[in-house]
């Protein structure tokens, strides 16, 4: 929840005047602005053709009715939005979203012609006590076992260890590569082997221009949910640049 509409103007445009065509040419970059600033980024990245796609952070279950407050995932769909954040440890754990509520989110981002970019990871206790793989087994097959081994083949699934959110306390690549494995593995035995392998995993925790190279040259981790090094340009282009090289 950061920068009001002019903010996040200048900072998508600081973006777009940073990045180099060899910055683009082999990842994807989008920017998942808040929805008040959402029409204002479309406005910007589309004339100016700034080569980020545009995302959400949330979206509702519905497409439309009588939700109050809730955002349609068929209205974002209007202003172009192509990836939207599922089940953020975030919405989990502050706004109790469920597994069968991220699952229900999935689908609707799904129906809209919009891919979800499907957060999963576990909590300091969880870890302490050995349930890092029961915890990713769980969320990752609620999410992906109800649908076509086809469409989890184009799915996004983002690690993100809940006790490296925001703290600067990073998995090490070790860490990163153990449990994106985890999770193809967990995809493969849900979907078909096919849909392990072309699943992309991205790796999301206190990503910064110093660890992302490292975190991004793990055989598993197939980019990054990169949180609040995004607000600065500069910053975030640095992050870009090393996902280019890892990824190479």
């Amino acid at each position: 929840m950061n920068f009001d509409h002019l903010e996040a103007l200048h900072a998508v445009r600081d973006l777009g005047l940073r990045l180099h065509p060899s910055d683009v040419g082999s990842v994807d970059i989008s920017v998942h602005p808040p929805f008040t600033d959402i029409r204002t980024v479309q406005s910007v990245i589309e004339p100016d053709g700034i080569p980020v796609a545009l995302g959400a952070q949330n979206c509702a279950i519905e497409d439309s009715g009588a939700f109050t407050g809730e955002v349609s995932p068929l209205m974002l769909a209007k202003l172009h939005v192509q990836y939207v954040i599922v089940g953020h440890s975030e919405r989990r754990t502050l706004f109790g979203e469920t597994d069968e509520v991220v699952a229900a989110k999935i689908q609707a981002v799904l129906r809209n012609g919009m891919t979800p970019v499907c957060c999963v990871g576990e909590t300091l206790d969880e870890r302490e006590i050995g349930l890092t793989k029961d915890r990713l087994a769980h969320q990752v097959d609620s999410a992906v076992s109800s649908l076509p081994a086809e469409t989890v083949a184009n799915l996004v699934i983002a690690y993100e260890p809940v006790w490296a959110i925001g703290t600067g306390q990073a998995a090490t690549p070790e860490d990163a590569q153990d449990a994106c494995r985890w999770i193809r593995e967990v995809v493969g035995q849900s979907a078909g082997g096919d849909a392990g392998d072309q699943v992309r995993i991205q790796y999301g925790g206190s990503v910064n221009p110093e660890n992302a190279e490292s975190l991004l040259s793990c055989a598993d981790v197939d980019g990054a949910l990169v949180g609040g090094v995004s607000l600065d340009a500069k910053a975030f282009v640095e992050v870009i640049r090393s996902a280019t090289l890892a990824l190479r």
